[in-house]
């Protein structure tokens, strides 16, 4: 199998570019394109956040085109792709297309885009079929991911968009397009309140799970925080992901881990994230 890693942790240190070469040097046969800055959202004030990072200028393809040849460079490839959110928000949503697009421009074969939290399959559904047009033209591949929400007074997520194994089986099958897959995120499927599992998660999603989001916590909160550090069952993840033959990358969004290293020594800990990576394709063979 072949692993690749999130490069907006990387790059908060060192820059998109230098992170696309540093997680070659370590190991990764892929990089996941990390787009948050083409449209920084701020809740407290429901606002776009100003920002001249390439990917919200009128540069933004040849800034795809530089980390794609960085990669190509180091012999890695752009894999997938995570667009901005949130999606209730108009003016993230108009990023959306220019989001698939850089991830064609990359080389990416999939883009995830989440869906909004609060509303139903069949709400959801409408944002997808708007943007599968554009996708199919792109050759680009859209993945919906499982999401949560938080309950203060129980002090544990809530259910969301796709947080449990049926309705997130439902958002795929309802728009029925093998353009629209799945995008798992084994951190969210394990915290507390949400009724399912990420082994539940994968084998109901099946043939639908096409990508993933790989991190470890206490199965409680969202600590996306690196792979066997905390208390997620890999072994039985590893099975389950063995049962139902997933052929996608073993992708990483362990984004947390990097916050303790700074510019000169976060390599280290891109290949630690790698090593990670290893050990769990490894729990799949033996699975």
């Amino acid at each position: 199998m072949k692993i690749s890693t999130e490069i907006y942790s990387c790059a908060r240190h060192v820059g998109e570019h230098k992170a696309v070469e540093l997680i070659a040097k370590a190991g990764f046969d892929a990089w996941d394109f990390s787009m948050f800055d083409m449209c920084r959202w701020d809740y407290s004030r429901s606002v776009a956040i100003e920002s001249n990072h390439p990917l919200k200028g009128n540069d933004y393809l040849k800034f795809a085109r530089e980390l794609k040849q960085i990669g190509l460079d180091n012999g890695i490839e752009c894999n997938q792709s995570h667009a901005p959110f949130p999606v209730y928000s108009p003016v993230v949503r108009s990023y959306l297309k220019r989001a698939i697009e850089c991830t064609a421009e990359a080389g990416g074969k999939i883009c995830i885009i989440h869906p909004d939290n609060n509303k139903s399959a069949e709400e959801n559904a409408e944002m997808y079929q708007e943007l599968l047009p554009f996708a199919k033209e792109c050759g680009v591949k859209i993945a919906t991911e499982n999401m949560w929400n938080w309950d203060n007074e129980k002090n544990q997520a809530s259910k969301a968009a796709c947080s449990h194994h049926d309705d997130f089986c439902k958002h795929i099958d309802v728009v029925n397009d093998e353009f629209l897959v799945a995008c798992l995120d084994l951190g969210h499927a394990e915290m507390k309140g949400l009724d399912t599992t990420a082994p539940q998660m994968i084998r109901s999603l099946d043939k639908r799970l096409q990508a993933l989001h790989i991190h470890d916590n206490d199965r409680w909160h969202d600590s996306h925080q690196i792979p066997f550090s905390m208390e997620m069952d890999w072994v039985a993840i590893a099975k389950a992901l063995k049962d139902i033959n997933y052929q996608g990358y073993l992708t990483l969004e362990a984004d947390q881990y990097l916050n303790k290293f700074n510019s000169d020594n976060v390599f280290l800990g891109v290949c630690d994230l790698a090593k990670s990576a290893r050990r769990l394709e490894a729990l799949i063979k033996e699975a």
